[in-house]
């Protein structure tokens, strides 16, 4: 105490080692990229529980965490698990951009979604993308990973047809990667900044509460069908 902040101890807890000046700078960077993103369901999930027992903080932020999987939230780790076998391609001697190209392919051909590529609301760019990106060319960190994750944004647009945004999971990966954090623990870095970010809403929900505004919305927003029956 007084002599590491946060962050530090942090990577020390999850590799056993203090980090260099770049991990600690980029793990900083990554963990402000993607602490706070809106009412996002996993969000409205902590808000809504909140609501329901005001004095469970903690089931409120577990409920906020739980629903960091494949859709929101948990892509991160599924970026890095496709970086990783693409560059063990590569490293056998494939060509990086066909490598990228292929992987996409057999995404699209499948209907699959491609992890990292896409965003309901930042388009045509992430800007939290391109503000990684670009301090990871400032501070000379780029390496297979980030060269890669680079590589698929082409391939990608050429598989769909169209460009597609490389979302914050994308680089969240890539520079984790790069910078030697364990790829397992990928994953760990979103749920670490979301739970700042639940927390950020669960304070707000304590003075201007909305929880029960969001399932009154929900209720008289969505029309239900009996079986059988006409729709209303």
């Amino acid at each position: 105490m007084g002599g590491v902040n946060f962050t530090e101890f942090f990577f020390l807890l999850v590799t056993g080692n203090m980090p260099s000046e770049k991990q600690r700078f980029f793990l900083d960077v990554l963990l402000v990229a993607i602490a706070e993103h809106g009412l996002t369901p996993t969000a409205q999930a902590a808000r809504m529980t909140l609501a329901a027992d005001p004095d469970c903080l903690q089931a409120a932020v577990a409920a906020g965490i739980l629903g960091c999987g494949t859709v929101v939230l948990g892509t991160s780790q599924l970026c890095g698990d496709m970086l990783v076998a693409a560059q063990e391609r590569v490293a056998a001697g494939e060509d990086r951009a066909a490598v990228a190209l292929d992987m996409a392919t057999a995404i699209r051909a499948r209907r699959g979604k491609l992890p990292g590529f896409g965003h309901p609301i930042h388009h045509p760019v992430d800007p939290r993308t391109q503000r990684v990106l670009a301090l990871a060319e400032r501070e000379g960190i780029v390496g297979p990973y980030i060269s890669l994750a680079r590589a698929f944004e082409p391939a990608v647009a050429q598989a769909w047809g169209r460009p597609m945004p490389m979302n914050v999971s994308m680089p969240i990966a890539a520079v984790l990667l790069d910078l030697d954090f364990p790829r397992a623990m990928i994953k760990a870095i979103p749920i670490l900044a979301r739970t700042a970010g639940v927390l950020g809403h669960l304070a707000e929900e304590q003075e201007r509460p909305i929880g029960f505004l969001m399932s009154h919305l929900g209720e008289s927003g969505i029309a239900y069908e009996r079986e059988g029956a006409d729709a209303p």
